[in-house]
């Protein structure tokens, strides 16, 4: 069982930065595909990116291409989405997601174990 802490959410202002942390507990951390997923108000879960158990790959969904990174420390068993430029419509909770992966990494929600609760991440216009 692995447990996903989230950290870092809050309110911005368009155009500000703000790093989200996801740290993990109870598994071998590398092992993992880590995926970042946010979800607005009345909108459904959309994927943000993805990043590989070794870290050598990531997967950015259009909409936060150039603007959003995303990183993880296996050594610190956490992972980090750094988001920079912020715009409104980046309003949402977002959420850390692990998946057990050899290789490669998920965009479907579906194929993945473990969510954190989630953080609101507010950006003012």
């Amino acid at each position: 069982q692995v447990q996903l802490v989230e950290s870092g959410g809050g309110l911005v202002q368009a155009g500000g930065s703000l790093r989200l942390s996801c740290i993990a507990s109870g598994g071998t951390f590398s092992r993992y595909a880590m995926g970042w997923f946010r979800q607005a108000p009345g909108k459904e879960r959309e994927v943000v990116g993805a990043i590989t158990g070794s870290g050598d790959s990531t997967y950015y969904t259009d909409s936060v291409k150039g603007r959003f990174t995303i990183s993880r420390d296996n050594a610190k068993n956490t992972a980090y989405l750094q988001m920079n430029s912020l715009k409104p419509e980046d309003t949402a909770v977002y959420y850390c997601a692990a998946g057990r992966a050899t290789y490669g990494y998920y965009i479907d929600s579906r194929l993945y174990d473990y969510w954190g609760q989630g953080t609101q991440v507010t950006v003012s216009s």
